[in-house]
């Protein structure tokens, strides 16, 4: 038995082997701990998550850190395993490059998640202009990172010239799409047509920004669907934004009431509407004042509109019921009548026969 130990090797799977085990053991006791405390009155709520990606986390790094630190005296990390040109690459630097970039990675999602939106509480950001910001710094922060570790490793960043004309090659052929897709996202990143939460019309289908990828955006619609958009179209296409620039939103309600009602009694009630409608909401502005439109002479009714804004387009479906729901009621009240819609038929020619019978009856 110990000359089984005596071997480098051995001992060197032994005490890895161990550590390990020992690492994913004390991280199983801190989930068996914070489970148990899960239930607790005072528990803070988002605690639990966040703290067990700082475990996993952790648990990851420690397990890279001790292979890199423990085999750094051993000839098989440095032994080179392929070869880029006339720089030989090997397990030792493999893993620190991995490191670098998980490393940057995971520095940006703490600075996203934690650092960042503190700052854009201070400043009052919008959602859109924090989801850009957060964007572009871990673009950025990765880019970083990936140079870093080439350089690293030993790769001359002069040596990819060649590999990047072909890959542009590729992409002006074989990856048009694509490469269009991407670029309108950072033109939308930076230009900002559209930005998260914002309320937008796409093919008569409402629905709001939820996200802004590097090849497509996603809309959530207003029954809970998510529709998939390529980032080109929100360039090249009409697209109708609701809250671009300004958030407030004019709200069109077409009323028709009967041939000889009041009309004057007609716009007192509309407008009475909207009044008892802004008492209640909180979305609905008395700058612009509400306003009756008159609109004209249609085939059954008497055609009005009533024009009321409000602060944000997301209220528009409910805001709409509310008013819709009162105009009914108040219309009732007063015994102004809502037509139906009405046709007259005239005969213009009958045959002889048919009037004659028609008069003896």
């Amino acid at each position: 038995m110990l000359s089984i130990f005596e071997n480098a090797n051995v001992v060197d799977l032994v005490i890895t082997t161990s550590v390990i085990l020992g690492l994913f053991l004390i991280r199983f006791l801190i989930k068996l701990w914070l489970t148990k405390r899960e239930n607790e009155e005072n528990y803070p709520n988002g605690i639990r998550p966040a703290f067990l990606s700082f475990i996993n986390w952790t648990t990851g790094y420690a397990i890279l850190l001790f292979v890199l630190l423990y085999f750094s005296d051993n000839s098989w990390m440095f032994s080179p395993l392929f070869a880029i040109g006339k720089v030989e690459i090997s397990l030792f630097l493999i893993l620190i490059a991995l490191f670098i970039i998980t490393l940057a990675n995971r520095i940006s999602k703490i600075a996203t998640s934690f650092l960042m939106p503190p700052v854009y509480d201070r400043y009052s950001l919008d959602t859109g202009l924090q989801f850009t910001f957060n964007r572009i710094f871990h673009y950025t922060l990765m880019v970083v990172a990936v140079v870093i570790s080439l350089t690293t490793v030993g790769i001359d960043l002069s040596a990819l010239t060649v590999f990047a004309g072909v890959l542009g090659v590729g992409i002006g052929f074989g990856m048009q799409n694509i490469a269009n897709n991407f670029i309108s996202g950072l033109i939308i990143l930076f230009e900002r047509p559209i930005k998260v939460g914002d309320r937008v019309i796409i093919n008569d289908i409402i629905g709001d920004i939820e996200k802004i990828n590097m090849r497509a955006t996603i809309i959530r619609t207003l029954d809970n669907e998510r529709i998939i958009m390529p980032n080109s179209y929100f360039i090249e296409e009409q697209v109708v934004n609701h809250s671009y620039g300004d958030s407030r939103l004019r709200l069109v309600l077409p009323i028709g009431v009967a041939y000889g009602s009041d009309v004057e009694l007609v716009r007192s009630l509309l407008l009475q509407v909207a009044d008892e409608e802004k008492e209640n909401s909180m979305y609905v502005l008395e700058t612009p004042p509400p306003f009756v439109n008159f609109l004209g002479f249609g085939d059954s009714s008497l055609d009005f509109q009533l024009f009321i804004w409000i602060s944000s387009p997301k209220a528009a479906v409910e805001t709409k019921s509310n008013l819709n729901f009162r105009i009914n009621r108040i219309l009732a009240e007063n015994n102004v009548e809502i037509p139906f819609p009405q046709r007259d038929l005239h005969v213009r020619s009958l045959d002889e026969k048919v009037i004659q019978q028609l008069t003896k009856r």
